[in-house]
């Protein structure tokens, strides 16, 4: 009605979920659907309740282009009968127009809208799509599985309307020949409605829920058609039993005919008899295929980021890790210890480099056996390793590159160890300078052995 009397752009947007949504608009050809709260002229009217004038947007800060180029705007909020703001009415002028009386106009078209709205219930409430596409956006930025996981069961539960959502995973252990398949349950923060579900959920024999995760798997979405109690539910017991009245099982995935080969199957549940429709289910599926992609995407990130910080060939990190290990020494409690395989270039011009690729795989697995538990090992070069190891003493540093030496002799082969205690006041490069030049002297004085650096010399006194 108002578009007969002006030849502004003007949009009504009302508040759904994180949102201010466009339910109506005229004037443009084309529109943005929507406007994240806070944001725009748009977000700070609702936030505000009170209606704004703005003869110039060049000069308005929030100012968000929704439609074409333009050159004024007022926004005034809708109002509900209980004076709370629930949406705005906006309107955009293109061309220089007379804006006397509009500000006015759209305050009492907000304030109608309103009152309309709460005989009416109240803005319509989100579907099931914009559900679904806003909880397959929060999907997108999980950083962990964990957090795709607890993502995807929130979603499904709010999507389904039912009470409880669960995800059937293979034990992380499981090899393809075990016989007895283990399954993980994960929930998704249960609340106190669906929690003595889930907990009941828990306690069902791991045989029962394999069963239910290989049906996914193999065969794809399926859900239940009413009450248990009337129906055939075979084969159901142990669900039927904890309580379960309605079921929708559909792979967290492409569903890959084997259950060990699977991500797993997301599981909504209801202690009450509901049929869903199979639209629903179809979206279920949507959301699932959508957390399997999130899935995909950081294991592929996972392992992009251990190609480019780790040894193709004997898997020890470097570069990057190892610059970071050095920045986190302790002054007087770290030691480095360089580590170079005595003679290796003679392997590598008398049998090879494939003789000398599984010297080096033998020679670090060796090393890293011996190592105790927190040590860390680094190939910095062709055949030079450095352990960087936290010690109470320059001895005990001495007696962790005996047992890399002892483990060397192990496999057939011996190496060169030079040892360095971080100064107080020396850098973690300096010290790996030492190191090193500890290294050389055991070269020098016939290899496989080892040489703790002399301590570092002291700084210069101040002129």
């Amino acid at each position: 009605m108002l578009s007969r009397h002006t030849p502004a752009l003007i949009e009504a947007l009302l508040h759904v979920k994180d949102q201010l949504r466009c339910v109506s608009a005229s004037g443009a050809w084309q529109v943005f659907s929507a406007v994240p709260l806070g944001h725009g002229v748009v977000g700070r009217v609702y936030a505000s309740g009170k209606a704004v004038t703005i003869p110039d947007v060049a000069n308005d800060p929030d100012y968000i282009r929704l439609g074409p180029p333009i050159t004024a705007e007022i926004c005034a909020p809708i109002i509900d009968r209980t004076g709370h703001p629930v949406g705005v009415i906006n309107a955009e002028w293109a061309e220089q127009q007379p804006l006397d009386g509009w500000e006015e106009t759209l305050v009492e078209a907000g304030r109608l809208l309103g009152a309309r709205l709460s005989e009416l219930g109240g803005p319509p409430a989100e579907t099931r799509s914009e559900q679904l596409l806003r909880h397959a956006l929060a999907l997108t930025s999980a950083e962990t599985d964990a957090e795709v996981l607890v993502r995807a069961c929130r979603a499904a539960r709010e999507v389904t309307g039912l009470a409880a959502a669960v995800l059937l995973r293979p034990a992380p252990d499981l090899l393809p020949e075990d016989e007895e398949l283990r399954v993980v349950i994960a929930a998704s923060s249960p609340e106190p409605r669906d929690r003595p579900l889930v907990a009941r959920l828990a306690q069902i024999e791991p045989d029962r829920l394999a069963a239910l995760l290989d049906e996914a798997c193999r065969y794809g979405a399926s859900y239940t058609l009413g009450d248990p109690a009337v129906l055939d539910a075979r084969g159901f017991e142990a669900l039927t039993a904890a309580g379960v009245r309605t079921m929708i099982a559909v792979p967290l995935g492409a569903g890959t005919a084997t259950v060990s080969s699977s991500v797993g199957a997301l599981v909504v549940l209801d202690e009450t008899a509901i049929v869903p429709d199979s639209a629903l289910v179809n979206l279920l599926e949507l959301l699932a295929a959508q957390a399997s992609t999130c899935l995909e995407k950081l294991t592929t990130l996972r392992r992009l980021h251990l190609q480019a910080n780790s040894d193709p060939l004997t898997g020890l990190r470097h570069g990057g890790p190892f610059g970071d290990r050095l920045a986190a020494a302790t002054p007087g409690r770290t030691a480095l210890l360089a580590i170079d395989i005595d003679q290796f270039k003679t392997v590598n011009d008398t049998l090879g480099h494939a003789a000398g690729d599984r010297v080096l795989v033998q020679m670090s697995g060796a090393l890293q056996q011996a190592l105790r538990l927190g040590d860390e090992l680094f190939r910095v070069g062709g055949d030079e390793f450095v352990a960087v190891v936290d010690v109470p003493s320059e001895a005990e540093a001495v007696r962790v590159a005996e047992r890399l030496v002892a483990a060397a002799r192990a496999t057939g082969r011996t190496i060169s160890v030079g040892v360095a205690v971080q100064g107080e006041e020396e850098s973690p490069e300096a010290a790996l300078y030492r190191a090193d030049q500890a290294l050389y002297a055991v070269k020098r004085a016939g290899r496989n052995g080892v040489r703790l650096a002399p301590d570092p010399a002291p700084p210069p006194a101040p002129a």
